[in-house]
């Protein structure tokens, strides 16, 4: 009851402000012409806004996020003449429109927390423990586990089970520096894989080749073994590592059996029909009839699903031709950007836009979002295990490693890898959809 008394105070002001900002701006713009201010149009201003709503109420995201989306579709309705967010979301006339792009993320979100939950329940991450070295060298081979493990598994999950492992075999004193690592491997393992990370997936549904982004593992390795090592030897200074597991645990095979299905008919879909999620859920139910499934994680998975799709439908109705020419400058700032702002929204300004190397972005947006505990889903999940990891001040100062680790991998990949812009991707999809259709 507090926290919602203190979310009350805090957004009072806020919602009258909007509702005299709409009516006062409608005077300052010509019919048909979207609103500036300062030579920024109304729609980033909203939007700006969202994500900073988003970065200081971590607790009301979803309801952020859809009060963004409300503001930015109410600004075009206003000051645009011929705008539709039905037209917008369903297509015609020449317009694809977004709904396939929302019911891919929905489906892949909601059934990724269902095959998190099977990995968990499956019993090996309990295992993992008796392989750990006893000294800094078990830390970093955890943190190999975690990166490993988002490379086919979501980061959010990875981070949560390692955060698992590392409350146990640190006897729960986990030293926020190897926090902000845990956070780091699970999003720089996700960056090179598109079942690893939601940014990396949602290039991927919008026609992204996993061959197009795999060249981000070049910085991810390079980062890894810097904050990893670095991270490990705090942590054993802090707490040294208990490597040895529950001896009784017995792996439930037939799980682990669903979700390699899972990742396995993901894949197909999308090769065969563009549509990954359709493949995850014909996987969930066909593991229905093997193993008990949990239907709950859908429920709790919908708040945090909401609040992704709210964010990736304002990004999409921004008017991504007034943003910075792509570049692997601008790349690198959007590394820095995400750690303030939620990477998601970036990652589709970005396709929208086309013009990047599309590795060298999914690192940048993926693993970029760590510096800070709030600039990733897997730092915010993490941190209701670790309360303590709530502190952006010590965040950066014990976890000072994870931006030295971003600039150097960056940097090492567009030495070895180059820049290598892919797109017009969407312009390559429409191309052979019309050679295939003449």
């Amino acid at each position: 009851m507090k926290n919602k008394a203190n979310f009350s105070q805090h957004f009072i002001w806020l919602f009258p402000l909007l509702c005299l900002l709409v009516p006062t701006v409608s005077f300052a713009s010509e019919t048909g012409h979207m609103l500036t201010l300062g030579g920024i149009r109304l729609e980033f201003i909203f939007f700006a806004f969202t994500l900073l709503c988003v970065a200081l109420f971590h607790h009301y995201t979803m309801f952020v996020s859809l009060a963004g989306l409300a503001a930015v579709v109410a600004s075009k309705y206003i000051f645009l003449d011929d705008f539709s967010f039905v037209h917008h979301m369903m297509g015609g006339d020449g317009h694809e429109g977004e709904w396939r792009i929302m019911l891919n993320l929905f489906g892949l979100l909601s059934g990724f927390a269902i095959l998190a939950k099977h990995f968990d329940e499956s019993h090996l991450p309990k295992i993992l423990p008796r392989y750990l070295p006893d000294d800094w060298k078990g830390g970093f081979v955890l943190l190999v586990m975690i990166f490993v493990t988002s490379g086919f598994l979501d980061n959010i999950a990875a981070a949560m089970i390692g955060g698992a492992i590392a409350f146990v075999v640190f006897k729960q004193r986990v030293h926020i520096g190897y926090l902000a690592a845990i956070v780091a491997a699970s999003n720089a393992g996700g960056s090179g894989s598109v079942v690893g990370d939601t940014t990396t997936t949602l290039m991927w549904i919008d026609g992204v080749s996993q061959l197009d982004v795999l060249h981000a593992y070049i910085a991810a390795v390079v980062s890894l073994v810097i904050f990893g090592v670095i991270a490990s030897k705090q942590q054993d200074k802090y707490q040294r590592i208990v490597k040895d597991g529950p001896s009784s645990v017995q792996v439930e095979w037939k799980k682990i059996g669903v979700v390699g299905l899972i990742l396995l008919l993901a894949v197909a879909t999308n090769y065969l029909f563009d549509f990954p999620a359709l493949g995850v859920w014909v996987a969930i139910l066909i593991g229905s009839l093997v193993v008990k499934t949990p239907w709950r994680e859908i429920n709790h998975a919908l708040p945090g699903t909401v609040f992704l799709l709210g964010l990736v439908s304002c990004a999409s109705l921004m008017p991504v031709d007034e943003l910075p020419p792509a570049s692997w400058v601008s790349t690198f700032g959007l590394g820095f950007i995400s750690a303030i702002f939620d990477n998601i929204p970036l990652t589709k300004l970005c396709l929208e836009q086309g013009g990047y190397d599309w590795g060298i972005l999914a690192y940048a947006v993926g693993f970029g979002g760590s510096m800070l505990w709030f600039g990733s889903s897997a730092g915010v999940a993490l941190s209701s295990m670790y309360p303590e990891a709530r502190s952006a001040v010590n965040w950066v100062r014990q976890g000072w490693h994870v931006p030295v680790a971003y600039v150097i991998g960056f940097f090492i990949m567009l030495a070895v890898a180059g820049w290598s812009p892919h797109a017009p991707h969407k312009n390559q999809i429409t191309t052979v959809k019309e050679k295939t259709y003449s």
